[in-house]
Order: C-alpha cells, then sequence, then structure tokens
C-alpha cells in the first residue's frame, strides 16, 4: 500500500444455483422454542387445538394474549398458522411463497434472508405464523406488509433489521419492519426490530386487536406509529417491551378507541448520538390505559392532546424531562374486561425485559427469567430438531470491564478458547470501551465475538498504533501488525460492535499515517452489524498466505475512512452497508475507498448494494486504486462496485493508479449504481455488461459459503 500521494510502501461465467426448498415438517420434528408449552399462558384462544398440544411445537400451538386474543370481526383470538403445515424457508422465494399463500402454514425462518431489493415488505396473508428457528431466523433490508383485512398473524421470535438507507429522518424510502394496513387479529412477540428506514412497526388505518410484546425496538427514528384514520375503532395491546435509542413514535397512539400499555421499558441512554422527543403519546381521540411501565432518560416521557384521554397507574421515571401528562374527559375503561393479564413490578421491568425481549434461543438454551403469568419464553419444552442428534450449543464467555463477567478484558476470553477449538465459542462482550489489543490466532477457529449491547456502538475495541508506532520489546509496528483487532482464524464473526483504530496522525506527522482497526487473515470471516473505524488503512481484508483463498463477507456495517480504506488481497464483499468518507487530519478532502492487491484468477473486493457518502468535498474521493503489493506485478487487483449509490464525493472518473501500476491493466468495474456520484460508462468509467454482472454477484465471491449469525 502507498501513502496518499502514491509513494510505495515497503511491506467471467455463467452458473447453476441450488435452490434450498421450504420442505414441510411433521410437527414432532420441527425445532421448538424455549417458549414452552403451557397453553393456558396464551390468552383466551389457547384452548383450540389443546388435544394436539402434545404434538406440536410450542410456538405453532401458541395463542396470542391481550386484545388480539378477543373474539370479533368473526376471529375467535389469533393463533396463525397452526391448523396448516410447518415448513422451514431458508430463502427469500420461499418465505415469500408461504407467507403470500391462501392456506395456513406456520413457516419456520432458519436462516438469514436478504431482501431483493431492498425495503421489500412480504404481503402476508391471513392465517400465517411466521416464526425464527432459534436466533437465526433474520430478515434484512426489509419486512412485512399486512393489508385491508388480514388477519390472525403471528410474527414471532425474528430479527428484523437494516433497511437504513443513510438519512435518519428518513422521507423517501417506507422501508418498515413490519407494517400493518387495516389488518386485525394480529400477535408480534418476541423480535428484535432495529435499524429500519422509516419505522419499526406501524400500526394503520384502523388495524385492530393487536398485540405487540416481548419486543426488543431500537437505533430508530420512528420506532411504533399507530393511526393514520379519524376513525376511533381501534383495539390494542403493548406490553413488555424494551423500547431503547429511539427518537421518536414511541409509540405515537392515534384515534385508538382502547390502548393498553403496561410493563414496558422506555429507555434513551445518555451521551449517544440518539435523543428521545417523547415517550408514550396518546394521540387525537385516542384512550390510554398506562400501567406499571418504566421510563429512563425520555425527554417528554407521556404526552397526550388536549383530545386524549390517558390513566396512569405505578409507572416509574429516572432522569426523565419534559411533558409527563394524564387526565382527559374519555370514559374510563377497564382493560380486565376484555382479557385477563397480571402486571409485574414496575421496578423489576429494566432487569426483567434486558433479559427476556427479543428472540429466544433452540432447545438446549436457558429460557428468559421473566415471569411466567407473562411472558410466553418462561417455561421450557422438549422437542426435536429434526435430526436424531442435537447439535451442542455453543460455548460463551463473557466480558465486562466492571468485573461482572468472566473476563475483564476481550483478548483474556480469546486466551481462554482451547487451541483447535471444534465447535463455536461465543465472546459475549457487555458495553463499554476496551482499550486493547485483540488477536484470534489461527489455531482459534470458530469464534465469534459479540457485543450485548442494543446497538454496536455501545460496545467498541480500540487501539492507537500505526505504521511506525514503537513496539514495547524493540523495533515498530508496520501497517498489518497495526491493527487493533486481528483474526488469523477461520469461521470468526463479529456482531454488534465498534472496532476503532484513534491514532492521531496530525500528532504524529514523524511517522507514517498507516493505522488498522480490523485485519482479518483468515478464510469465512463474517463481519455482521458492526462499525470499522479510522483514517487510512481502517479495514484490512487480506489471507493467510498468497497462496490461500480468505472469504470476508461483511453486511449490514459501516466503514469509516480517507486512503486506501478498504484494502488487501481477500475476497472481500461489503454487502448493505454505509461506506463513510472522512476528511484528512488537516481538513483536506481527498482520498481512495479501495486498494486491492488481488492474486491473478481469484475475486477481489465486491461492494453492492451499500452508500457512500460523507462531509468531504465533492468529487474528491476514488473508488479505488491497484495495490500491487511490494510491487509484484502478477498480482491482478480487483474492485466492483454494483447496485450501490453514490455521493457527490466520487470523482467522475472514479479509479487512478498507483506507484506505476495502470488501474487499466487491472480489473475494476461498476454495475448500476446511482446517485450524484454515479456515471455513464466511459473508457474512465468502465460498466460490467449484463451478462459480466450475472458472474460478479454476492454468490459468485462467496463461492458455496452461506454466512449464517452465530
Amino acid at each position: 500500500m502507498s501513502d496518499i500521494s502514491g509513494t510505495p510502501r515497503r511491506r467471467h461465467r455463467k452458473r447453476s444455483r441450488a435452490l434450498a426448498l421450504g420442505v414441510p415438517l411433521t410437527l414432532t420434528a420441527a425445532g421448538a422454542l424455549a417458549y414452552g408449552t403451557d397453553l393456558g399462558a396464551f390468552g383466551s384462544g389457547a384452548q383450540h387445538t389443546a388435544s394436539a398440544a402434545a404434538a406440536a411445537p410450542a410456538w405453532a400451538t401458541a395463542s396470542a394474549d391481550g386484545f388480539a386474543s378477543v373474539n370479533a370481526l368473526g376471529q375467535n383470538g389469533t393463533y396463525g398458522g397452526r391448523n396448516g403445515k410447518t415448513v422451514t424457508v431458508k430463502t427469500l422465494a420461499d418465505l415469500e411463497k408461504y407467507a403470500t399463500a391462501s392456506e395456513p402454514y406456520v413457516i419456520v425462518v432458519a436462516a438469514t434472508i436478504t431482501m431483493n431489493p431492498v425495503g421489500k415488505e412480504i404481503r402476508v396473508q391471513s392465517d400465517k405464523t411466521i416464526v425464527g428457528s432459534g436466533t437465526s431466523g433474520q430478515i434484512v433490508g426489509g419486512g412485512f406488509f399486512l393489508g385491508q383485512g388480514v388477519h390472525n398473524v403471528i410474527i414471532r421470535n425474528l430479527t428484523i433489521r437494516d433497511a437504513y438507507q443513510g438519512v435518519w429522518n428518513d422521507k423517501e424510502h417506507d422501508f418498515d419492519g413490519i407494517q400493518m394496513d387495516g389488518a386485525h387479529h394480529v400477535w408480534i412477540d418476541h423480535n428484535d426490530i432495529r435499524h429500519m428506514a422509516d419505522g419499526l412497526i406501524d400500526s394503520r388505518k384502523d388495524t385492530t386487536y393487536l398485540t405487540v410484546s416481548w419486543n426488543r425496538l431500537s437505533q430508530e427514528n420512528k420506532a411504533f406509529g399507530i393511526g393514520w384514520t379519524t376513525n376511533v375503532t381501534a383495539d390494542i395491546t403493548i406490553h413488555h417491551n424494551w423500547v431503547r435509542e429511539t427518537e421518536q413514535r414511541n409509540p405515537s397512539t392515534d384515534n385508538v378507541a382502547h390502548a393498553h400499555l403496561y410493563n414496558n421499558f422506555l429507555e434513551d441512554v445518555a451521551g449517544t448520538d440518539i435523543k428521545s422527543s417523547y415517550g408514550n403519546y396518546s394521540r387525537g381521540k385516542t384512550n390510554m390505559v398506562l400501567e406499571n411501565s418504566y421510563f429512563q432518560g425520555m425527554t417528554n416521557p407521556v404526552v397526550r392532546d388536549t383530545t386524549a384521554t390517558l390513566v396512569q397507574r405505578g409507572n416509574m421515571f429516572s432522569g426523565t424531562s419534559g411533558k409527563n401528562e394524564s387526565g382527559g374527559s374519555g370514559a374510563a375503561w377497564n382493560p380486565k374486561t376484555y382479557y385477563p393479564y397480571t402486571l409485574d413490578r414496575t421496578a423489576d421491568v429494566p432487569a426483567l425485559l434486558k433479559s427476556g425481549t427479543g428472540p429466544r434461543g433452540s432447545i438446549g438454551t436457558a429460557a428468559p427469567t421473566a415471569s411466567a403469568k407473562n411472558s410466553t419464553g418462561s417455561k421450557g419444552s422438549a422437542g426435536s430438531t429434526g435430526s436424531t442428534t442435537k447439535a451442542a450449543a455453543a460455548a460463551t464467555l463473557t466480558v465486562a470491564k466492571d468485573g461482572s463477567g468472566q473476563y475483564t478484558t476481550v483478548q483474556a476470553a480469546v486466551n481462554a478458547v482451547p487451541a483447535n477449538n471444534p465447535s463455536r465459542v461465543v465472546i459475549a462482550v457487555k458495553p463499554g470501551t476496551y482499550r486493547e489489543l485483540v488477536k484470534v490466532p489461527a489455531n482459534k477457529p470458530h469464534v465469534t465475538i459479540r457485543g450485548t449491547g442494543g446497538s454496536r456502538k455501545d460496545t467498541t475495541i480500540v487501539y492507537n498504533n500505526a505504521s511506525g508506532t514503537p513496539k514495547p520489546g524493540g523495533g515498530t509496528y508496520g501497517t498489518g501488525g497495526s491493527a487493533t483487532v486481528a483474526v488469523e482464524a477461520d469461521d470468526f464473526q463479529a456482531r454488534n460492535l465498534t472496532i476503532s483504530n484513534d491514532f492521531d496522525e496530525g500528532a504524529h506527522q514523524d511517522i507514517a499515517g498507516q493505522a488498522v482497526a480490523l485485519r482479518t487473515a483468515a478464510d469465512k470471516v463474517f463481519l455482521d452489524g458492526i462499525i470499522v473505524t479510522g483514517d487510512q488503512d481502517t479495514l484490512l481484508v487480506d489471507t493467510a498466505s498468497k497462496d490461500k483463498v480468505g472469504r470476508v463477507y461483511m453486511a449490514n456495517s459501516y466503514v469509516v475512512g480517507n486512503v486506501d480504506f478498504i484494502f488487501g488481497r481477500a475476497t472481500a464483499v461489503i454487502d448493505k452497508s454505509v461506506i463513510t468518507l472522512k476528511k484528512r487530519f488537516n481538513g483536506t478532502s481527498a482520498g481512495y475507498v479501495t486498494a486491492p492487491s488481488t492474486v491473478a484468477g481469484r475475486k477481489g473486493i465486491l461492494i453492492a448494494n451499500t452508500t457512500i457518502g460523507g462531509d468531504v468535498s465533492d468529487r474528491s474521493f476514488y473508488l479505488g486504486r491497484p495495490w500491487h503489493a511490494g510491487g509484484d506485478a502478477s498480482l491482478d487487483p480487483q474492485t466492483t462496485v454494483r447496485n450501490s449509490t453514490l455521493s457527490a464525493a466520487i470523482r467522475t472518473a472514479p479509479w487512478t493508479d498507483m506507484s506505476g501500476f495502470s488501474w487499466k491493466d487491472d480489473r475494476f468495474a461498476e454495475y448500476q449504481n446511482k446517485g450524484a456520484g454515479a456515471g455513464a460508462a466511459s473508457t474512465d468509467r468502465p460498466h460490467l455488461s449484463d451478462a459480466q454482472a450475472a458472474g460478479q454477484e454476492v454468490v459468485d465471491w462467496l463461492a458455496g459459503w452461506t454466512p449464517t449469525a452465530s
């Protein structure tokens, strides 16, 4: 690699695809969640299939509580697709096939399914249960839509995330996690919904007999909006949800006849970029009962219009400010006249919801600590995963700076992983800033480092070495050696955290500015929902040696830098992410996004479905240049940027030479990009043909590997 001046440093086919079909499973063979089979815990509709309870997975027989359990509009409670077949899906095509079918189905999502195009919302039809298998069911880049008259739908145990398009208060992209327009009898339970373009949940146009329970809603401008109608007919229950780091609609409840909110935890974390504008809002002519909820750090925690009614009972407020309102002239009502429920103690709510919300694990994982009287996640159940041998659960090591975990540093947890470990080890890192160097050596495969906070910003691993920084034992670090986190082990994953190199280039002009945040030199590296941030040489995607393959898949993540900040010889994909361009230490705008050093005959760097931009000058950044590391003329560097949004920061001739090597002799191209920085094909801006693009898709880079979060 070279510095910005270009000074060298020392140092096409058609393929077939196999489609994984949704294969019906016998009810006894489908994997059960750790929810339990106590049908009495699920509301008044639970008795409908009591005779089948022993044979069916818990989530196939469960019925909703709250207003979704009430018999009305010709529907007797909400039990989803339990009268239909159970199918397992791992592809978008199969999920859409069964979710849009006219007959009932229990649809088990057993993989990460990416929406195409981004923002796609599958139009779910009536009598469906859509449920994640353990924590593996993830919907990325889109969600679900329930239209007028759709009813008896359960959406449960899923992670729905990352349709965000880079604009906080997005007015152009109506990409929701779950949107309901005129639906009824819907149960949304135990999901993790975050980081969408518009709203996490929208209940619109008189959607009614809705229960939203035990969900984790986070990282969003608009969390949960209810209304978009002048009618006052909807009945909605919202309980045991953890709403964290969202600005508005928490929820905003407009013209709802009966809104029952209880045991929810609304949290605005101090010191973050997201600041709440209000908490629970009773709007229009809503009649709201708000009970035993906990508000932490919220601005305007409880608000009502003068036309609305709001009754508060037993709520607690910590560090809140602004409006905290109740009152109104509406008729008093008692939720227990509609359905039974039992309140948890308000003081217990934060701990209860931190452990009990969101997707539950598969067989063998602990059930949440929530009380049985209210949580569907309170009792374990036996069952089969469809195999005669049950896979062992991943071992988990915990890290916490405050001493509440098994280890106080991430490296100490890595050191505790047995050499040549045969199965997954998850290092769960509690929120905090960990100033340390972390190395995962080659003899410790199958390691996941995962932040446990509600945001990827909550857990940060950071250091400030650079090329030229003195080593403690003598000598200096090189570029690769400067990495804050170095990964040399195959099958590695990093999730829900930030990896940073905060080297101060301005204060250290005596040494080179190359300062790596994350270096990977391994195969099957999955970077999911993380931030990698630095200046020059932020992300080094390498291989163990020139003759070895190293595949890297980064999704739903952020990469920040200015010079050659995605570089190396790995076969690397940056997918559905945000690449943020930043100015140099002296305030100038000039840089390069990629510097591949690909071995001839291999694939290099692919940027797909990603937004590239930042607070820099127009036409100041190149998309890439060829790094012939060590002057090796045998290399054939490759970067392809396709189906992405380019800001005006990108130069009209987006590729340039490096260290005497012409980019035109290597492999640099675009395909169907958009935005102010996109441009027509020319000799200075090659575009792939449709036929060429068919051989340069994500699946081609991954070459048979399917990254799956674990």
